[in-house]
């Protein structure tokens, strides 16, 4: 394995995920980024434009088990992680696995569900197992979840707590599509399934081996130093009563690796940083009420942090 494999691995899964989803290539782009860096994805949207499409399509793309777990407000922490049932013939408890026992888990409107829910995914989204009436229960690997949830402002929906968002490496949105990406997906979608012809291009023992290996893309003491700082600008903001956490940092310098092996180096630069602040970043981070009353968002909390750290020079 060899950062030119990553490259057109990388290359190879957004060409796929982009058949099936139009005009989207940066929130596809960046979804393969999360895939390869071994972390997990947060789509947020309004109904309809295809956050669930997409995490279908990235499992589809390769040889692994995938299953969805449709949240819902009536959904118990054990539909997700298992539950242990009496064999009668065998007078022993036996291990139900639940949903979450799969390589690509799609969490379909995860904020659905109630937060004692929701909290079901923190041991497994953090430590890759499930712990069930004392038992340890090894998840497979790799293991990723995408969930999908709606905006707060929407009916029936409850705010992910914030030690949960804080386990997705980054969070996207997908927008409404373009005029013409819109009419293509009228044609192409209108008389068949494009899942259905979406063929796995890779397999897990590859993801696996890539992720591994892209712990070892160099990353020199500045641009670690970097990091930090930027992570640091925002917990001193005066915008923001949370900020980022110390796996916020961990994560950010993870996926500019991811990044820049993507982009064909074996070295991170601060425009890989740059590129994965925003959606790394703001998700984990809350405004204070005055802040928000003046037009500030985590986005902009993100690029005012950014531009209060003056980038290394040094490679």
């Amino acid at each position: 394995m060899n950062i030119d494999a990553v490259r057109a691995t990388a290359q190879a899964i957004a060409k796929s995920v982009g058949s099936v989803i139009e005009g989207k290539a940066q929130q596809i782009n960046l979804a393969t980024v999360v895939l390869l860096s071994g972390g997990h994805l947060l789509v947020e949207d309004v109904p309809g434009v295809g956050k669930t499409m997409l995490a279908k399509a990235m499992g589809r793309t390769i040889d692994c088990t995938v299953r969805r777990i449709q949240f819902t407000p009536d959904l118990l922490p054990s539909d997700i992680t298992g539950v242990s049932i009496y064999d009668q013939a065998t007078r022993e408890f036996e291990f139900k696995p639940g949903g979450i026992f799969a390589n690509i888990v799609v969490g379909d409107e995860i904020n659905r569900a109630s937060p004692k829910t929701q909290s079901a995914l923190l041991e497994a989204m953090a430590e890759r197992q499930v712990s069930v009436d004392g038992t340890t229960h090894q998840l497979p690997k790799p293991f990723m979840v995408m969930a999908t949830q709606n905006p707060i402002e929407m009916e029936g929906t409850y705010s992910l707590p914030e030690a949960q968002r804080d386990r997705f490496m980054a969070r996207i949105t997908m927008g409404y599509p373009a005029r013409t990406a819109e009419i293509d997906m009228l044609s192409n979608h209108g008389s068949r399934n494009p899942l259905d012809s979406l063929m796995p291009i890779t397999d897990t023992y590859r993801i696996a081996a890539i992720t591994d290996m892209l712990r070892g893309v160099h990353a020199t003491a500045s641009i670690k130093e970097y990091v930090v700082d930027i992570v640091a600008a925002t917990r001193e903001s005066d915008d923001l009563r949370l900020g980022a956490s110390p796996r916020a940092s961990l994560q950010l310098l993870r996926a500019s690796r991811t990044q820049a092996a993507i982009q064909g180096r074996d070295y991170v630069i601060p425009d890989d940083i740059q590129a994965l602040a925003e959606p790394i970043l703001a998700h984990r981070v809350v405004c204070t009420p005055k802040a928000r009353l003046t037009g500030v968002t985590p986005a902009s909390a993100i690029a005012a942090a950014l531009r209060s750290v003056p980038a290394p020079t040094d490679r």
